[in-house]
């Protein structure tokens, strides 16, 4: 590789001057960089191949850690140690441009021991808390910093449509509104402003619709129109562009038979283009391998990976071939050097935003964070608000705390590895007490107390009928992605069903805690059970299924997928007409038993809104009262159904809102027992436009004719300068053709007039937004297109 001869002024340049605006900085690094320069920093590499001298001789723009791939001694000292030389390779370079280094921090910083582990990410969307999320992104952050790293693949945005998917537990739920509302963590993992205190770049993956894959099977195949692509799993990846993610990983899977990571439309088009994604795009882990459906990568899949507009490639092992074809086909006019400049551009871009031009090295202040008193806290109280009652028999839970024996079993009673599941230390996670922290039946033995006696045995050996209770900790051991694919039985392992059938026969009640990554079949076990709390994947602080199982805590879990009776109605999803054993949005719950106070606080009244402008407001409602004895607390506000915040008193000022748009809140009071009044009356608000908003737009109607019928696709583009809150858009038919179905938007016809009206996901089309829905029609001979389309009441430019 040549190397271009230092910079004569290196210390004076003005990439080098934190003053100058960042665009400016990176066109003058970019004028000065090489084409080997350039290529380098299209390159990522896997920690076990490169040195520090192969960052500095191959200009390397990013190291990698796989799943499991630590330095040694794995310690945030040996992290620290390990980013800061090869951040020492990357400035001998004559350019002296710092490096990223990513990981899969994906609940928690789960590669470093000692790490908080959060709940995986379908216990997330089971709290429906946003809020929470977004303090869970600040806290990982924190413990990534710590570490000395600065790039994390996460989060997970995929909307899990097949609970065979192996990597189901990545998904926030089946619905696109749950992803959505949890890309507040992008806010917590990047904080304010990118160069800020314990800043981590964020990445959404993985782009798009690895979740709806045809029988659910890992990298496989997503078969759907555009427009249902667009409506369940486009959305989050919109939101997290809206919250300014760093990057976005593109899927493994194909769509429609074409792999995603050579898809110049759905990547550059829709995500550049439409979305107006302004950060980098990087492949997933030696995925361009996959492109031609042969082993070994060549350079015409280099060719078409960035040309469809990947920016950064992972090629962990083969990463030095990869230079060498990246070269040659930018030297062969393969690749124009503007797409090679526009991938610099924004690479580059991140890194003078995260400040690592003036800080590349670890910042080793936040070491103390890891594992923290206040994150494993945090981390509790996600696992409390994760868990989901699904069946309470007899109104046997909450368990009292005193008095009696309670038998526990279970393989993962005392498993930390399997309540963390995969992702923790290594890729595929592994069983045991892998990482520090409290396992449910240490929780168990905490809060239950001197007046009760807590006898364990994993295999349930033992009990008797002298027990009041028998909880069996049951479920799925780690796995990950490939591996964690069930295309077969769905149920309860043999250990599991023979620990329980030992529960049941002392004839005891049996309070079965679920540890899994996705609902299980368990319809032939559920009536032999007399409770049932979906616990999902927890993490290291078991201790939070204890305070739920003893009252301490009220059940607040919704479901986030729908739950099936058998493995045989995969795919279910909410809506498809298949009846489920609980369905999407289920939860129990129960009065809390804090001693001396088992009254939840009355409910507040109807709130009211003032000041309202076109971006806030100000809710206020009157007082709640406690009567239990622990005092009122504070209120819980909820924003279309989730929680947005926790104030002390009763009023809150709501920011953030958008211009023309409706909102519903609602409000809970608290106390400090931890009992939870009934939400109040919801309050509906649409913020003001400052007037009607004309509409101007443009619609793309396309057709897919049979003898009969045909299938419809538009795709609505508001081009117009305000948001449409709700927008209508109708159309003529005039050969007799009437719509039969619809799909991602309400189509209904009246006589040759066709009216279609957003779904309670897209009642509003933000400016530049384009909302794609399709439609099943019959015909009668011909099938002309449509004259002319408008928008509520105005005329649109037809495609």
């Amino acid at each position: 590789m040549t190397v271009p001869a230092a910079p004569a002024a290196a210390a004076g340049l003005p990439y080098q001057d934190p003053t100058l605006p960042v665009a400016t900085r990176v066109a003058d690094l970019l004028g000065r960089m090489s084409l080997d320069d350039k290529v380098g920093q299209m390159t990522q590499s896997e920690r076990g191949t490169t040195t520090a001298a192969d960052v500095t001789t191959f200009r390397v723009g990013s190291v990698l850690s796989g799943g499991g791939s630590a330095p040694s001694p794995n310690t945030p000292t040996g992290w620290a140690d390990m980013y800061d030389n090869y951040q020492r390779g990357a400035l001998a370079t004559p350019l002296q441009i710092p490096i990223l280094y990513g990981i899969d921090a994906v609940h928690g910083n789960n590669n470093v021991p000692g790490s908080t582990i959060f709940p995986h990410n379908i216990g997330l969307g089971a709290t429906r808390d946003p809020a929470l999320v977004q303090q869970i992104g600040r806290a990982t952050a924190e413990e990534v910093t710590g570490a000395g790293l600065d790039w994390t693949f996460a989060p997970c945005l995929c909307v899990a449509r097949n609970d065979r998917w192996g990597r189901t537990y990545e998904s926030f739920g089946e619905k696109p509104e749950i992803a959505t509302a949890m890309t507040t963590i992008v806010d917590g993992l990047q904080g304010s402003r990118l160069d800020g205190p314990a800043s981590v770049l964020a990445t959404a993956k993985h782009y798009i619709g690895d979740g709806g894959t045809t029988g659910g099977t890992d990298q496989g195949n997503t078969q759907l129109t555009e427009a249902e692509l667009r409506a369940i799993h486009l959305p989050p990846f919109a939101a997290a562009v809206e919250h300014g993610v760093g990057s976005v990983m593109i899927s493994y899977s194909s769509f429609n038979g074409a792999k995603l990571h050579g898809h110049e439309y759905l990547i550059t088009d829709v995500l550049k283009g439409e979305l107006g994604f302004t950060g980098f795009v990087v492949s997933d882990w030696a995925a361009i391998d996959q492109l031609d459906g042969q082993r070994g990568f060549t350079q015409a899949e280099v060719v078409t990976a960035v040309n469809a507009g990947l920016d950064m490639i992972m090629v962990p092992t083969d990463w030095k071939t990869f230079v060498g074809y990246l070269r040659a086909a930018v030297q062969a006019g393969q690749i124009p050097m503007t797409r090679i400049d526009d991938a610099n551009r924004r690479i580059l871009t991140k890194k003078f935003e995260l400040g690592l031009f003036e800080k590349p090295y670890a910042d080793r202040s936040y070491a103390t964070t890891i594992g923290s008193a206040a994150h494993r806290t945090l981390a509790r109280q996600a696992v409390r608000q994760s868990q989901v009652l699904l069946k309470n028999a007899e109104g046997i839970l909450p368990l009292a705390k005193s008095g009696g024996k309670i038998f526990v079993a279970g393989k993962s009673a005392d498993d930390i590895g399997n309540q963390s599941g995969g992702w923790t230390l290594s890729w595929q996670g592994a069983s045991g007490n892998t990482v520090p922290g409290t396992s449910v039946l240490a929780g168990i033995r905490a809060i239950a107390g001197s007046g009760t006696t807590v006898t364990y045995d994993r295999d349930g050996a033992g009990i008797d009928n002298t027990y009041r209770a028998a909880i069996a900790v049951v479920g799925e051991t780690p796995y990950a992605e490939g591996q964690g694919d069930r295309p077969g039985s769905m149920s309860l392992d043999a250990t599991d069903l023979a620990t329980l059938s030992r529960l049941r026969a002392s004839g005891v009640p049996v309070i079965v805690v679920l540890v899994s990554g996705r609902p299980l079949d368990i319809a032939a076990e559920i009536g032999n059970w007399t409770a049932l709390i979906a616990a999902w994947l927890p993490g290291s602080e078991g201790a939070g299924v204890a305070d739920v199982l003893f009252g301490d805590y009220a059940p607040t879990g919704k479901l986030p997928v729908t739950w099936m009776q058998s493995a045989a109605q995969q795919p279910i999803n909410d809506g498809d007409g298949k009846t489920p054993l609980f369905p999407y949005g289920f939860g129990l719950t129960y009065s809390t038993t804090t001693p001396g106070d088992t009254t939840a606080p009355s409910t507040p009244g109807f709130p009211t809104a003032t000041a309202v402008t076109a971006t806030g407001l100000t809710l206020t409602w009157p007082a709640s009262t406690d009567t239990g004895g622990s005092g009122l607390a504070g209120y819980d506000v909820y924003r279309d159904g989730l929680l947005v915040a926790s104030p002390d008193t009763a009023s809150y000022t709501v920011t953030g809102l958008t211009a023309g748009t409706s909102y519903a809140f609602s409000v809970a009071a608290r106390d400090a027992a931890g009992n939870r009044s009934a939400r109040s009356p919801v309050l509906a608000v649409t913020t003001p436009t400052g007037g009607t908003p004309a509409a101007s737009c443009r619609v793309r109607y396309t057709t897919n004719d049979w003898s009969t019928g045909f299938t419809g696709t538009v795709a609505l583009t508001n081009t117009g300068s305000a948001a449409l809150n709700p927008w209508t858009l109708t159309w003529a038919f005039s050969a007799g053709q009437t719509v039969t179905q619809a799909w991602s938007a309400r189509v209904a016809q009246s006589g040759s007039t066709v009216t279609a009206t957003g779904e309670a996901w897209s009642t509003s089309l933000a400016p530049g937004a384009t909302i794609s829905f399709g439609f099943n029609a019959s015909l009668q001979g011909t099938n002309p297109r449509p004259a002319a389309f408008t928008l509520n009441g105005t005329a649109c430019t037809a495609d």
